[in-house]
């Protein structure tokens, strides 16, 4: 029996369908390139007013930032060192304000050995002040020294460079000194240049002025002067003679016509005192030897 072979009928596009087909595909490439290229440029047109400007802006806020951030480091970094730099001064303040203290020890204690050096004839021993009257003056103040360390009542103290005063009460470690400038004070004293006794008067009203009253001059002959020297005399009961008081910066007769009176400056700085000189013989042993 023959086979019969069935032909399959071929889909053949036409030509003119081809060509309209890829005409087409063309315009919509076409169109669809200029819609892209438009939609980049709209975008790109938009950015330029929103989004550029969004990120310049978050540009500049992070500039700002991190220089706000240096700067604050900056700031500890200043802090920290302007710190160290003023504990230094302040050591530094400190170490000089101990120097100065040394120094002015050093002065006092020069001052205390020279002292010491022109009454080689006394035995003394020192003393700190370590309290004293209300007020400017040392007029009635306290020391560190009593009787454990031999010191009675009316032994002379010295300082700088003369008469302090006397001791007035004494404990087992302290004593308590009446100054020359005190109002219930009064030396006997003497015109070095002339030995002319007169009566030292303490007067803190004078002291104002930095002076001291005497009276009871005996100047017949006119032979004192303003700048002579004043020393205790020897007809003190109780202060040792020739112990240095002041000098005499003003001088009148008084209305007797027969004695003198005035003021005295005296060698002892009574506004600072902080450290003595106590001679430890008393005005009757010194007689007797």
């Amino acid at each position: 029996m023959a086979r019969v072979k069935l032909k399959r009928k071929r889909f053949v596009v036409p030509e003119k369908y081809v060509l309209i087909l890829l005409t087409l595909i063309c315009v919509g490439l076409m169109i669809l390139s200029y819609t892209t290229d438009a939609a980049a440029g709209m975008f790109s047109f938009a950015a330029g007013y929103t989004i550029i400007p969004f990120q310049n802006g978050l540009t500049k806020i992070g500039t700002g930032f991190n220089r706000r951030m240096e700067d604050l480091k900056e700031v500890r970094i200043v802090l920290s060192e302007n710190a160290a730099l003023k504990e230094e001064v302040a050591k530094l303040e400190q170490k000089n304000n101990e120097l100065t203290a040394d120094r002015y020890e050093l002065s006092r204690l020069r001052e205390l050995f020279d002292l010491n050096m022109e009454y080689t004839d006394y035995d003394k021993i020192g003393a700190r002040v370590t309290g004293k009257d209300p007020g400017n003056w040392y007029s009635v103040f306290v020391v560190d020294k009593g009787t454990d360390d031999g010191v009675k009542i009316d032994m002379n103290v010295i300082a700088g460079a003369g008469l302090v005063g006397i001791v007035t009460k004494v404990g087992p470690n302290w004593a308590q000194v009446r100054s020359i400038i005190d109002d219930d004070s009064n030396v006997s004293g003497m015109v070095l240049s002339s030995a002319d006794n007169l009566m030292v008067k303490g007067n803190l009203q004078s002291m104002k002025d930095g002076s001291i009253e005497f009276s009871q001059l005996n100047d017949s002959d006119n032979n004192v002067v303003i700048g002579d020297k004043v020393v205790t005399s020897d007809i003190s009961d109780r202060y040792l003679p020739g112990i240095s008081i002041g000098y005499i910066s003003s001088l009148e007769t008084d209305s007797n016509n027969l004695t003198k009176s005035g003021t005295i400056t005296p060698l002892v700085d009574f506004e600072h005192l902080d450290v003595v000189l106590i001679i430890t013989e008393l005005k009757e042993k010194a007689e007797e030897e």
